[in-house]
This record gives structure tokens, C-alpha cells and sequence, in this order.
């Protein structure tokens, strides 16, 4: 388990009262119903959704109580379950992102109840692949889903701009960029500031991969990125800021891209933005504009997209009901009704029965049109970096010293090898 949970046990003595608020985790040994207790991120669509399959679950098991404990972003869940971890009152379920393997030590391993409680015939052989770690199943894939670039469809229809092919090279797309440029009206920027995000690590990994150097192998525990290739990415930005094909920095900097609530797309600031496709119904449920999906640029030349796990479901090895929490799992992952319900918020279903129930909405259609031609162009994913959310959060820093011009790109691009060396070595 990460450094950081055990760092934070003294502070978690003190403060379990405050993060640990709400209903106690109880099983049907004390006498009352079992109650679930489900850490997960999210807001708007998703904490609806997610509420409307707890209330179809507990009709269906009147002794059972699902108490969700839901954090806006990533970045508050982790550092709310690393407290809870460490005070000894970790919840029931707890999502996790790409830093699953962070937290090996603390999750129960589920290939006891696969096939039993867990039905995981009807589950796709990748997405159970990509929750087992150490040859152990420690989470189940909530769905899968992709990079991609959404962009306002009704803002250019409406200031008679050409709509973006779905495929483009860089060349092709720095182009569209400029047109776009011309159309707009002051103050609305063709693109969003990609750097601003806290997963600026996933745009990052991408041109990394299309440039054919992968952030990181965990067979050799090394990284094919150097400086160099660092302060290209850096100085491709810089050259989109300085020709205002992306906003300055202190517009940027004032949207997280963490959600729909903090996007530069939703607020009108910007034509194009960044997402995993299973954000798209989050942020159509935000706007009244219609919304669309491209690839990044190069895919179709250098298949550097990849299908992923949106997030997983995984449980606290210290649950007191672990068999319960399976079943709900099990629900959510599967039960085709559950599905029609949370639809691809948590990414395209990985299950076989979950997919029968069909495409529950049309913004759900255009996700799976938008994998189905950027399909093709995907190949395995690269291995994570080490102390994933430590990579993100100082690439994060690294960015903006240079959009804010203290530091060079070449500077810049220094700092993100060492910084890959320093993790990769930790």
C-alpha cells in the first residue's frame, strides 16, 4: 500500500469522526440490516444514477442498505479512503482508477467468488485481466472506454465552422484548429488546455505512445521518454497558446477539467475538450448543446489509442460483509437492469448481459459509433507509472510553470524525465 496511508494514520485517529461520517458499517451478525458503505467519485449525473440502482437493489434485498460516500473528484476520494484506510474504517467498496496496484495491500482478492457470487463467465476476458494484479482478482472492471476529444456540435454549427473529421493527423488537426480560430466569436478558444487537468498524464501517455516512446515498462522498470521527447509535448502546447488556438494560462487555470461542472467545453470557453467517452453522458447532461466525438490526432496512423478500464469496483480486505458486497457487485456489473440504468457513465459495459439491455440513451449510441471506428486504431495499454497519482499531480505543476512562462519547455521537459526516473525508482 502506498507510503501516504500509513503517514496519515496518526492524523486519521484524530479526524475518523469527520471523514468516516454517516451510517457505521453493520452486518446482519448485530442484528439489524447489512449496510454497504460505497466510496466512490463523481457528481451530477453519476451520484443520480448510482442512487436510482442502490433503490433497485435494496427492493430487491429489503435487508440490505447501500450508504454511498461520494467525493467530487479523484484526487478528494483517495486522500478521504487513505485516512478512512488508515483510521481502520476503510468502506465497503471502494472505486479505484489506474492506481489499483497502489493499493494491492489493502483489497480482498475475489477468485473465490468468481463463478459463484461473481459471475465472471459473462465478463470479458480483458476487463477481468485488467483487475488482476499479482495474479490475484482485485477488482472488477466497472466498463471500458477510451480517449477522446469532444467538441461542441451545435457552437460550430452555429458560427458556420466545418464539422472535424473523426480522424486527423496532427498536421490536419493544428489546421482545423486555426479555421476554427477564424469562425469564433472573442473569447471562446478552439481547444481546452489539455495541462490543466489533473489526468494530464493521459494526454501525455498518449503522445508518448504516438511518438513510440511508452512512459513506462514494468518488465524492465524503465521508461523510453527522455527530456527531449518531454519538452516536444511541452512546446507543442506553447505553440497552440502563442497562435491562441488554446485560452491563456489564467483562463485555464480556471477550470479543474475534473467533471462537467469544471469544463471549459460546458462553459462555453472552449469549441474542443478532452474526456474518457464514458464522461460523455456527464457532460450532455450539462448542456443544451449538442456534443459529438474525434480521436486524437494520429491514431489511425500509429494505433496509440487504447481501450481501458474506466474504473473498478474493489473491496476493503477488512469488510465485515464481503459476501453482500459481492452480490451488489455483482448487480451493478451485470444485472441488465442495472445497466439501463447507469448506462456508460463507468464506461461501456464489460459484461455480456449488461450489454443485451441495449443502448439506454442516444448520447450512449454515440459512444459505442465512436469506439467502433476508433477501435481499430487502439493497441494494448501501456503499464502505469508508478505512484500514479504522485506522476499526475507534479506533471500537473510541471505544465503550468511553463505555460506560465517560468520555466522553458526544455526545462520543463528535464524536470518530467527526472521526475518518471525518481517514481519509476521509488
Amino acid at each position: 500500500m502506498k507510503k501516504t496511508v500509513l503517514v496519515l494514520l496518526f492524523v486519521a485517529l484524530s479526524a475518523s469522526v469527520v471523514f468516516g461520517a454517516g451510517t457505521k458499517e453493520q452486518s446482519a451478525a448485530d442484528g439489524g440490516p447489512t449496510t454497504i458503505r460505497w466510496a466512490y467519485w463523481g457528481s451530477g449525473e453519476r451520484v443520480t444514477i448510482s442512487q436510482k440502482a442502490i433503490e433497485l437493489y435494496e427492493s430487491r434485498n429489503p435487508g440490505v442498505k447501500v450508504n454511498p460516500e461520494v467525493s467530487g473528484g479523484a484526487g478528494d476520494h483517495f486522500v478521504k479512503v487513505d485516512t478512512q484506510l488508515a483510521g481502520g474504517d476503510g468502506p465497503d467498496i471502494i472505486q479505484m482508477g489506474g492506481n489499483i496496484p497502489d493499493y494491492a495491500s489493502v483489497l480482498l482478492p475475489l477468485d473465490k467468488y468468481a463463478g459463484n457470487l461473481l459471475n465472471t463467465s459473462v465478463i470479458d476476458p480483458s476487463a477481468v485481466a485488467s483487475g488482476t494484479i499479482g495474479g490475484k482478482l482485485l477488482g472488477v472492471s466497472t466498463g471500458v472506454t477510451m480517449p477522446a476529444l469532444v467538441y461542441n456540435k451545435t457552437l460550430l454549427e452555429k458560427v458556420g465552422a466545418p464539422l472535424p473529421k473523426t480522424a486527423m493527423t496532427y498536421d490536419e488537426f493544428r489546421s482545423y484548429l486555426m479555421t476554427l480560430k477564424g469562425k469564433l466569436p472573442s473569447g471562446v478558444y478552439p481547444m481546452q488546455d489539455i495541462g490543466v487537468m489533473s489526468t494530464n498524464s493521459t494526454p501525455f501517455g498518449y503522445w508518448t505512445r504516438y511518438n513510440g516512446t511508452p512512459l513506462y515498462s514494468a518488465a524492465t522498470a524503465s521508461t523510453a521518454v527522455t527530456a527531449k521527447d518531454a519538452q516536444k509535448y511541452l512546446e507543442l502546447f506553447a505553440d497552440y497558446r502563442k497562435n491562441g488556438l488554446i485560452p491563456p494560462p489564467d483562463v485555464a487555470a480556471g477550470f479543474a477539467e475534473s467533471n462537467a461542472d469544471s469544463s471549459a467545453v460546458i462553459a462555453g470557453k472552449v469549441a474542443i475538450g478532452y474526456l474518457y467517452t464514458n464522461q460523455l453522458s456527464g457532460y450532455q447532461a450539462a448542456t443544451t448543446d449538442e456534443l459529438a466525438l474525434i480521436e486524437f490526432p494520429g491514431a489511425a496512423a500509429t494505433k496509440a489509442l487504447w481501450q481501458a478500464p474506466s474504473q473498478f469496483y474493489t473491496i476493503n480486505k477488512d469488510s465485515k460483509n464481503a459476501d453482500e458486497t459481492i452480490k451488489f457487485i455483482n448487480f451493478l456489473v451485470n444485472d441488465p437492469e442495472a445497466a439501463l440504468i447507469l448506462g456508460s457513465n463507468r464506461g461501456t459495459p464489460a459484461s455480456a448481459s449488461a450489454r443485451a439491455a441495449g443502448s439506454s440513451s442516444p448520447v450512449d449510441q454515440k459512444i459505442l459509433d465512436y469506439m467502433q471506428v476508433a477501435g481499430p486504431h487502439t493497441s494494448p495499454e501501456t503499464d502505469h507509472v508508478p505512484n500514479d497519482t504522485e506522476f499526475n499531480s507534479t506533471l500537473f505543476l510541471i505544465y503550468q510553470r511553463v505555460a506560465f512562462g517560468q520555466i522553458t519547455p526544455a526545462q520543463g521537459g528535464q524536470q518530467i524525465y527526472e521526475l518518471l526516473l525518481r517514481l519509476i525508482a521509488k
